[in-house]
Order: structure tokens, then C-alpha cells, then sequence
């Protein structure tokens, strides 16, 4: 880490948001993110939300070079579970970097959810930073992909987005063809996606799309897997 430069955890879901964070706060002077923090789902073993396997996450961290803290939570977890279990593997980041104090979120336009990871950072004594929080979503998408970023579709909320969008490529196309009541960067959780290359990764993953599954009669989840 360097001297001069506030070490950052990211919060780091394993799709597009959380890895363009990454690149941005790349790009400044006074950070350095020095690791990530993901919460992982017992049982299924895979990205909470997201549903990416843990193989995955664990080769686009080595792709991105940096560590990964995991907190783990059990199925059907509440809210308290949850929190319970972040602020231990936040804790447990603390031990390995003591100068740890900030938290960057990939949140985008959600109000009452910053002002949820606000409170809770403040709890647990941390700083949150939002560095995409404001920006344009239908121009920012367009950044995304015209910056290198290559992600899919890996889970759709088939109550705001057709199921059959679930395991699209997040491109120029698919921007084009989302309905106008669907963020283009799916921040209302109309969709999430799984990351595979970027300005973020020293090289991209090679992934092969899985089978798609329905799940809670609700969110329509498609299967990543590394292809070796």
C-alpha cells in the first residue's frame, strides 16, 4: 500500500457496479483499495443476490489482484444475521489492514439504501464512500461497455424484467432493447450481473453460460462457470 493513500475496502457483489468502482477508484490519488468484501450464502455457496459461484468470485479477484473477505450467512438470513455477519468480516479486514477506516459502495441512485449502509457503517465505525452515487445509469452503461467492461445478465427479477433476458450479455444491445421502465443499469434490482472482463482485471475470466433457473416463483438465475 502506499504511504500516501487511504486504503479502501469495496463492497464487491461480482457484477458490473461493484467492478467499475473498482476502476474508478483506481483512477484516483488519494486511495488504494487494498481489498474486497462479499457475502456469501451457505448452502448454495455462491455471491448473495447475485448468485455467482464462489469459484467465480475468487478468480475475479485474482483477476482484479486483490484479497477477498468473505461473510458468510445462512439461508433466508435476516437482516440482523446479516449485519451481524458483515461486521465481523469487516472487523476481521481491520485485523489484516489497522488503518482500515473506508468503505466504497457501487450504489448508484438508491436513496434509502445509502442512507441504510450510511447508518450502518457509521455502527461499526467506518466511512462509506459512493464514488458512482448520482451519475447518469443510461450514460454510465454506455461508459461501462464502451471502457472494456463485459458482463451477463446472471440473475433477472422476472416481476419488473422478462426472464428471457436473464444470461443477455450486457451490451450495446441489450440497452437498446430493455424496456424504458427498466433502469439500463438495473439499480431498482430489475437485474444483476456477473463481471467477466475489464480496465479492472488483468485479464479476463473465461466463463461459460450455465443452465437458468427459476427461483422463489420470482428471479430467474443463470449459471456462470469457469470454463477451466
Amino acid at each position: 500500500m502506499t504511504a500516501s493513500r487511504t486504503p479502501v475496502l469495496l463492497s464487491w457483489s461480482g457484477g458490473k457496479d461493484a467492478a467499475w468502482t473498482l476502476h474508478v477508484l483506481r483512477q484516483r490519488d488519494d486511495v488504494e483499495v487494498v481489498g474486497l468484501v462479499t457475502t456469501i450464502t451457505e448452502g448454495f455457496e455462491r455471491i448473495s443476490m447475485q448468485g455467482i459461484r464462489v469459484e467465480v468470485l475468487h478468480a475475479q479477484a485474482a483477476a482484479a489482484g486483490l484479497p477477498v473477505v468473505e461473510a458468510r450467512i445462512p439461508q433466508q438470513a435476516d437482516n440482523g444475521i446479516y449485519e451481524a455477519r458483515f461486521a465481523d468480516a469487516l472487523a476481521r479486514a481491520r485485523l489484516r489492514w489497522p488503518d482500515l477506516r473506508k468503505l466504497a459502495f457501487g450504489d448508484l441512485f438508491l436513496a434509502d439504501i445509502r442512507a441504510w449502509r450510511e447508518d450502518f457503517c457509521a455502527r461499526q465505525v467506518w466511512t462509506p464512500l459512493f464514488p458512482l452515487f448520482g451519475a447518469d445509469t443510461s450514460a454510465l452503461a454506455r461508459v461501462m461497455h464502451a471502457g472494456g467492461l463485459r458482463a451477463d445478465l446472471c440473475c433477472v427479477d422476472t416481476t419488473q424484467l422478462d426472464g428471457s433476458f436473464a444470461g443477455h450479455a450486457f451490451d450495446a444491445t441489450l440497452l437498446a432493447t430493455l424496456p424504458q421502465t427498466v433502469d439500463p443499469c438495473g439499480e431498482r434490482g430489475e437485474f444483476h450481473t456477473c463481471v467477466s472482463a475489464g480496465p479492472m482485471f488483468a485479464a479476463p475470466l473465461d466463463l461459460k453460460r450455465g443452465e437458468t433457473v427459476l427461483r422463489d416463483g420470482r428471479f430467474a438465475y443463470t449459471d456462470f462457470i469457469l470454463a477451466t
